[in-house]
């Protein structure tokens, strides 16, 4: 018999699984109501309301699964299960249709004024001429994001006749073209489009992805939505654009912060928001539920489940082994996906020397977490990560080469892009650390991790020197610089470590000194 405490409100629908199964039993209270037996349960379910901190986990001695009935885990400390040996689950498709739904709602109502004039109806007035709009049918829509949610905006756009430009790094011309979009960069998709909706994960590359720069290359008269995460669109900017005139009206679902109160966009009356309702439908609140209560079930019951977003318990001896290797291949995969932002097709994988001995599995999964967590949506893991690089189309493998070149161990990793190939290099070294020996065809050494500065350019005097002098005047100091070159007076690449993150502006000033091919800053 298990025992199973759901503490926030869930449907007795959604947990039918679980009361209808003879060896479960659940009970529905609040944490604190059942303080004195936390101990006793095998299961915990929850919403956004319980909190699940390290210090709740201690308690529950016994807890083997968190299942968390959503997507965002926010509310769940991953790293103390992980700590404890808990594994903690979550419902990753349940919302798509309700959020993707809500999104194409609010591009309608937006463009045709519905609740500006629901709201002069419902005051006694009649002002038609008050409330023109505009048809969605010919008009260009600019998806910026193309994972679950964006594909399934992007269908029923098309049922609208509208034209859809996408954005997203990992989108191939393959998938593209099978399901009627057209990709482009971000550059070409603010200057086409009608509308542009969001729907990317808020990092530290999209927060304000839609800022003032951004923004000033859109269409005059743009319509902006977002219904994915607070941030993504730069709330002051905005703002500034709607009062020029240059953004016609927004959509918006999410704020930075929640609940937004006294909100200057919220004076705007072509602003129509919403207070994050885009999962909020009877079927996705009913989808989350059941998904959750299954897999529990099925965790319960021994059987394998897809959802996890922390690693499954590994024993401690396969851990140790393999922990160096593990952490090197999710730093490779890190820089990997920096460089290469544009559609990738297949990532390849070689062990040399004493790695290929181990047991790989989950140092690959590793690699592959550390490249599409930047760039997917989705919470992604080493547990879910072979299964989004399948759903976003890319291909991987792995080898095994007894070809070390000198390393006692070695993780090289080879990229397919749509344009171009990329490659890179590692190795762990006992007292230290991991190192990077090899970088797109040039052989370097150095440590992946911090704030880092990659420059390609023409091996002639003075070179270093221009790239010192910009990063000085800004106040930039350099922790550590190394240098490679293919042949005197040919390509040549210095990667430098930094104490502080650089500017975009600062990247773009190095981008036009002469002579100087490729700059691009990585975070690890």
């Amino acid at each position: 018999m298990f025992r199973i405490l759901v503490s926030d409100s869930i449907s007795e629908e959604g947990l039918a699984p679980l009361l209808n199964a003879e060896h479960i039993e659940v009970v529905q209270k609040k944490v604190a109501e059942v303080e004195e037996s936390l101990d006793q349960f095998d299961a915990l379910l929850v919403r956004s309301a319980t909190k699940v901190t390290e210090e709740l986990l201690a308690k529950m001695k016994n807890l083997k699964i968190v299942g968390r009935a959503g997507v965002g885990v926010d509310n769940i400390d991953v790293d103390a299960a992980t700590k404890y040996g808990v594994v903690v689950i979550n419902a990753p498709n349940g919302n798509t249709i309700s959020t993707a739904e809500h999104t194409f709602a609010m591009i309608a109502a937006l463009v045709r004024h519905i609740p500006q004039a629901h709201v002069s109806v419902k005051s006694r007035e009649w002002n038609r001429s008050a409330f023109v709009g505009s048809e969605l049918y010919g008009k260009h829509l600019g998806i910026i994001g193309f994972g679950r949610i964006g594909s399934e905006v992007a269908k029923r756009a098309r049922a609208f006749g509208m034209k859809v430009h996408v954005y997203d790094p990992f989108l191939t011309k393959a998938r593209a073209e099978k399901i009627g979009v057209e990709p482009c960069t971000l550059d070409e998709l603010l200057s086409v489009s009608d509308i542009i909706t969001v729907h990317t994960p808020l990092t530290k590359e999209t927060k304000g992805l839609l800022g003032p720069k951004n923004l000033a290359k859109t269409k005059k008269g743009v319509y902006l939505v977002n219904c994915a995460r607070g941030g993504i669109i730069d709330e002051q900017a905005l703002a500034e654009f709607l009062k020029s005139g240059h953004v016609a009206g927004a959509a918006l679902d999410v704020f930075e912060q929640e609940p937004p109160g006294d909100h200057p966009l919220l004076a705007f009356d072509n602003v129509i928001v919403t207070p994050h309702l885009g999962a909020s439908t009877i079927e996705a609140q009913l989808n989350v539920a059941t998904q959750v209560a299954e897999e529990v079930l099925k965790f319960l019951e021994g059987k394998p489940v897809t959802s996890s977003i922390n690693l499954p318990t590994l024993s401690k001896e396969v851990y140790e082994k393999i922990q160096s290797f593990y952490n090197l291949a999710k730093k490779m995969g890190t820089v990997a996906s920096q460089y290469m932002v544009e559609p990738v097709q297949e990532i390849a994988i070689t062990y040399s020397g004493t790695v290929a001995d181990l047991e790989t599995t989950f140092i690959t999964r590793s690699l592959l977490a550390g490249f599409l967590k930047p760039r997917v949506a989705s919470t992604v893991n080493e547990v879910n990560a072979a299964m989004i690089a399948k759903e976003r189309g890319i291909i991987f493998g792995e080898k095994f080469s007894t070809n070390s070149e000198g390393y006692a161990n070695s993780i090289s990793l080879t990229v397919y892009g749509e344009k171009q190939t990329f490659t890179i290099k590692g190795t762990h070294i006992p007292n230290y650390g991991d190192r990077i020996v090899h970088f797109n065809g040039f052989a370097i050494d150095f440590a992946p991790e911090g704030h880092l500065l990659y420059i390609q350019h023409q091996d002639k005097p003075g070179m270093i020197g221009q790239v010192g002098k910009i990063l000085g005047d800004h106040q930039v100091n350099i922790a550590t610089m190394q240098v490679g070159r293919q042949a005197a007076g040919g390509k040549a690449i210095m990667m430098l470590s930094l104490d502080k993150p650089l500017d975009d502006s600062i990247v773009e000033k190095l981008s036009e000194v002469a002579d100087i091919e490729v700059v691009k800053k990585i975070e690890v």
